[in-house]
């Protein structure tokens, strides 16, 4: 058996006044995703008489207890958790798939467990996927250490939002890696709450640049205390639905979907805006940005058949994020530098 499978399962994938309330905001998220509940998930393949045959035979031929009937696991494979069973499913899935590309007329390649069969690297499930996953928590990181921190003062009210940005991309994207990685209850709920926090948080700092609820005046600190209690209360409310009431992915989707369209609204704005005013190319990113993404998201419509067995629609959606965040944080310090340097006119 040296190509083998996961029986587990996954579906489409797819904060803060201060420093101090930052941290407080992330500890709540931190506590929210302790708890871990599995949902159950199939798909075609996994049905196929076929499928569960050679599953069954794997597992009596290679699974059982005495030497004659146990297939040793590579050390890479058990370092990563792969049991005999999952072992079996997985070179059961390519077994069938190549038998149904194989018929005359070939027929269509299926999911197994809610993905597609890919092949994979060293024990990853989806190489790719963990790939660019690692190119955009590279982008964040270089983002964060090469970018914000080297370029703009720590006086700067901004900066506090920019660098829990970074570093919230950076934990988002470590559980991304985890999850394509191997493909486990724990790991796909990590997922989904890191990209979660992640779009939230967008919407959450969007406005606070847009409309500067940075600025420390009465009503923009209530304004600022008002909307941060909300955000953590709706990220609360939202990992509570799901795992305390339904695991749903439509719902998942439609949450995530609506708060990436108020910041994209906001940031379009800006953009315009900005531009108008200053007519600087750097202040058309975030709109090059909005749409660059909305296009990149566009791929996880596209759920074809990995190609190759390893490149399908949503490791291109992750290909697709690397170049705007590098692309943002440039933003970031330019609109940093520009609004320092304005104020320090308006001073002298």
């Amino acid at each position: 058996m040296d190509n083998r499978l996961t029986g587990t399962r996954s579906k489409s994938r797819i904060i803060y006044g201060g420093r101090s309330r930052i941290q407080l905001g992330l500890v709540a998220v931190a506590l929210i995703i302790a708890l871990f509940v599995a949902p159950a998930s199939a798909s075609y393949g996994d049905r196929l008489p076929e499928f569960k045959e050679c599953v069954q035979i794997c597992e009596r031929e290679n699974c059982g207890p005495d030497a004659e009937h146990h297939t040793p696991i590579p050390l890479h494979h058990q370092l990563l958790l792969w049991t005999c069973p999952q072992e079996c499913d997985y070179t059961c899935q390519h077994i069938i798939t190549v038998r149904r590309q194989s018929a005359n007329p070939p027929l269509p390649i299926v999911q197994f467990h809610g993905k597609w069969p890919f092949h994979r690297f060293l024990g990853i499930q989806e190489p790719f996927s963990v790939l660019f996953s690692i190119g955009n928590f590279i982008a964040h990181y270089d983002g964060l250490y090469n970018k914000i921190l080297p370029n703009m003062p720590a006086s700067y009210s901004l900066r506090p939002y920019y660098v829990m940005l970074a570093y919230v991309g950076m934990i988002t994207w470590f559980f991304s890696m985890v999850f394509h990685t191997r493909d486990f209850v724990v790991t796909e709920q990590l997922d989904y709450f890191a990209a979660g926090a992640s779009v939230l948080y967008g919407m959450y700092y969007t406005p606070i640049r847009v409309f500067r609820l940075d600025r420390n005046t009465p009503r923009r600190r209530s304004v600022l205390r008002a909307w941060t209690t909300l955000c953590i209360a709706l990220y609360i409310a939202h990992v509570a639905y799901l795992k305390l009431w339904d695991w749903d992915y439509g719902y998942n989707m439609a949450a995530n979907v609506a708060c990436g369209l108020v910041q994209n609204v906001l940031w379009s704005w800006f953009s315009y805006d900005r531009y108008r005013k200053n007519r600087r190319m750097w202040a058309v990113w975030p709109g090059l940005v909005v749409a660059w993404v909305l296009c990149a998201m566009s791929l996880e419509l596209l759920d074809f058949p990995p190609l190759w067995g390893c490149v399908d629609a949503h490791s291109l959606w992750h290909f697709g994020t690397i170049a705007p965040a590098v692309l943002w944080y440039n933003f970031l310090v330019k609109d940093a530098q520009d609004d320092i340097a304005n104020s320090a006119r308006l001073k002298a």
